[in-house]
């Protein structure tokens, strides 16, 4: 029987005595309403809800525990008040409420208590850009082989990466995990629980700026990644040699380096690069003395660097070129960005998750390479700090080149709008406003057959409103 984490499993990794009894398998989860047969409640205190005004519900709903930092009372529950230092009772029973000094800390500890459990190969990514697409490109490479866990989503920090590796059990041979940071530090105490043996850095760009800080200070967080992995041969850190502020972090590790990039200086390299529009990329890849010609089905030129992450993993973990391709090419979601027929026979790409100007600027090449009227509605990128405005007028600069209708949404969006008509856009193709609801009821007005729509801002914006708006039957 496949071993997984068991209750008594969570007290043991909290720290004491393994108690007899609790064998019983659990999953945690942070949601009351998710909570069941098999789950342990973890009562996070959120901005807008407090988890411990919750753990009777969860307890009710059939949790068999609930770990909590502060007293709570619940008819029925048995209380572990392991902030005191008492032994444990000599007969325990769910429901069980488990008081701990801090749920963060604890839920981290007994991560990493349980990723010691076992022995898998753990691959890292982090960077400003393309965590997500290279983390679920890596993950489908591996799987052609080997068993994987993979991070669910963007649970990359530090409370989504413990979560996932709560998961591993000993099929699993591999563990992929996306590495996020605000601040200096966070990725380092991420590699302290996740302990990884393969480090990929795609990019160093000012996203999340306004708390992370300068560049030099985001790329110094990144890199906390490559410091943190074991020496050659069993560490690995495939840095992109494209970008230099990556590049020079091989100078920090004790890691086997090996770069990826567009140039033959690299490990890794491609060239003759072509955007096929929404049938996928195709390129050309340089490995050795090897040349292999490649078609994928990842959308715009920017990908080509996701396949070259998703590659060097492969090509480092020893699977063969027929594996990696069969993973590349394996059947899954574009992520994130989606493309949807819109009103009067418009197509609509959704790519509202969120907003940089790289990935925003990777977005506009795409709408460039398809066919018909192109219409960007871009709303405002959040947190870059003293970056802002640059990062907003780079943006506008390539609009100008790309786009014949520019629909801007938000205050900061303004700079967009401002810098592609001083880059040559007709002052009348561009139009902005401070909400989506007005975005709307423009558009509604103005979409044409065979226009291609790009809707791309911060999730804060809610431009998935203007995508919901402009694919309703008309």
């Amino acid at each position: 029987m496949m071993r997984s984490l068991t209750l008594a499993d969570v007290l043991q990794g909290l720290g004491t005595v393994r108690p007899v009894g609790l064998e019983m398998p659990v999953r945690a989860v942070l949601d009351s309403r998710k909570a069941g047969p098999g789950t342990f409640f973890l009562a996070f205190k959120g901005e807008k809800a407090d988890g411990h005004d919750y753990v009777a519900h969860a307890l009710a709903n059939g949790a068999l525990a609930a770990m909590v930092e502060r007293p709570v009372e619940v008819p029925g529950a048995q209380v572990l008040d392991l902030t005191t230092g008492a032994a444990l009772p000599a007969e325990l029973r769910p429901p069980l409420v488990i008081r701990v000094p801090q749920v963060l800390g604890a839920l981290q500890g007994l991560a990493s208590f349980w990723r010691q459990q076992f022995t898998p190969r753990v691959v890292g990514i982090t960077g400003s850009v393309g965590k997500t697409t290279t983390k679920e490109l890596v993950a489908r490479v591996l799987a052609q082989r080997f068993t994987v866990l993979r991070s669910q989503g963007s649970f990359n920090n530090e409370i989504g990466l413990p979560l996932t590796l709560l998961e591993l059990t000993p099929e699993h041979q591999y563990v992929v995990l996306e590495m996020g940071m605000y601040v200096r530090g966070d990725i380092r105490h991420l590699a302290q629980i996740a302990r990884p043996h393969i480090g990929v850095v795609t990019m160093v760009e000012a996203v999340h700026a306004e708390r992370a800080g300068r560049l030099g200070d985001i790329a110094l967080g990144k890199q906390e990644l490559v410091e943190a992995l074991p020496p050659a041969p069993e560490g690995i850190a495939i840095l992109n040699c494209d970008d230099p502020r990556v590049c020079i972090m091989a100078g920090a590790t004790q890691a086997r380096v090996f770069y990826y990039g567009l140039a033959d200086v690299a490990d890794l390299w491609a060239d003759q690069v072509e955007s096929l529009g929404l049938e996928g990329i195709r390129m050309r890849l340089h490995y050795g003395r090897e040349t292999l010609y490649l078609r994928v089905p990842l959308l715009g030129q920017h990908s080509v660097h996701t396949v070259l992450r998703a590659t060097a993993v492969g090509l480092v973990e020893g699977l063969s070129w027929q594996e990696i391709v069969e993973g590349l090419r394996a059947p899954g979601p574009q992520l994130r960005l989606v493309t949807v027929r819109g009103r009067n026979g418009s197509l609509v790409i959704d790519d509202t998750y969120n907003a940089s100007p790289p990935s925003t600027l990777a977005a506009l090449n795409l709408l460039k390479d398809l066919e018909g009227r192109k219409v960007a509605v871009l709303g405002d990128m959040l947190e870059l700090g003293e970056y802002e405005e640059e990062g907003h007028r780079k943006v506008g600069v390539r609009a100008a080149d790309v786009v014949q209708v520019l629909v801007t949404v938000g205050e900061r969006a303004r700079w967009i709008a401002e810098e592609a008509r001083l880059s040559g856009l007709p002052a009348e193709a561009v139009h902005s406003f401070a909400t989506s609801a007005e975005a709307i009821a423009w558009l509604q007005e103005q979409v044409q057959p065979k226009d291609v729509i790009l809707v791309k801002g911060s999730h804060a914006m809610h431009l998935d409103e203007v995508v919901a708006a402009l694919t309703e039957e008309s």
